[in-house]
């Protein structure tokens, strides 16, 4: 079987490194904290010394890490995987990072033989622990078919998107989506509670309706109970969000929702929340409309 490195082993990163190595893959795995590594090799991983070193091991390596400039550093830097790559390597990068840093990084190193795959998520932690993420793929046909076992290990959803790049723009147009409906969520279990009416009879009056979506259906049962604990932290939306910006000014595209659910969401950092859920920028809503929502 493939021969998988796995760095970046945070709050999805863990769960999908688990179900590699449960599918029956050998695995090597990463992490800047020893928690999450010493948790996975009494499970039957290695552990890797650094990126060179398990470049020079494995057959196909990821990255799932916080921000660009994060991968820039564990593939370029002085002991990254450029450093260790061998020709017939395959790099996978399951972060959120720009579009224009993918193909960056695919041109590097493809001058070493290195084949690239940018290979963002969405399905949150729940996705992550049952192998059931979305999977958005940007690079060449050929690799994704290499990897796609892989892939079967991790999620349930695969689109090869396009090439080098296209798997971060499919992401960023999920954040672009995911941010407004958590941002329209909590303004209207607000407007409902402070007009009037019960939220939760609001919420299942108009889930089965034109207003139907994936936010609505999961998460105010949550927010109803005050569980804002984190599915997807506020600050990595945040972070999102900002390369959406970052990108569309790259392209001169005005986007003026999601230019104001930037700000809800970097707001929410700003107040502290950052490390609670995406939905919890009902908080945001609250601060601004001076009502807290009930809760059971």
């Amino acid at each position: 079987m493939l021969k998988i490195g796995y760095i970046g082993l945070g709050l999805m990163g863990k769960s999908i490194a688990r179900n590699i190595l449960k599918a029956g893959f050998p695995l090597w795995v990463l992490n800047r904290s020893q928690a999450a590594v010493d948790e996975l090799v009494t499970e039957g991983a290695d552990h890797a010394i650094s990126p060179r070193l398990m470049a020079g091991q494995v057959d196909v390596i990821f990255t799932n890490l916080p921000d660009s400039p994060d991968v820039e550093l564990v593939v370029l830097g002085p002991d990254g995987i450029l450093a260790g790559a061998h020709p017939g390597l395959i790099f996978v990068d399951n972060s959120t990072i720009k579009p224009s840093l993918s193909r960056h990084l695919a041109a590097r190193l493809a001058e070493k033989g290195v084949q690239s795959l940018d290979a963002p998520v969405s399905g949150g932690d729940v996705g992550a622990r049952n192998a059931t993420l979305t999977i958005m793929v940007g690079g060449p046909q050929e690799t994704y078919d290499k990897v796609m076992p892989v892939f079967q290990a991790m999620g349930k959803t695969f689109t090869l998107v396009g090439g080098s790049g296209a798997g971060q723009i499919a992401k960023a147009a999920n954040q672009i989506m995911v941010a407004a409906q958590m941002a329209a969520m909590g303004e209207l279990l607000i407007f409902s509670q402070k007009a009037g009416a019960e939220p939760a009879r609001v919420v299942e009056a108009i889930k089965a309706g034109a207003a139907q979506c994936w936010a609505l259906d999961i998460k105010p049962p949550r927010l109803f109970t005050g569980n804002r604990t984190p599915g997807f932290k506020a600050h990595m939306q945040a972070k999102d969000l900002n390369i959406v910006m970052e990108t569309a000014r790259e392209y001169g595209m005005p986007l003026p929702s999601t230019a104001i659910n930037a700000q809800l969401f970097n707001a929410m950092v700003q107040m502290g929340l950052g490390e609670l859920d995406n939905s919890a920028v009902i908080a945001v809503i609250e601060s601004l409309s001076g009502t807290e929502l009930k809760y059971e």
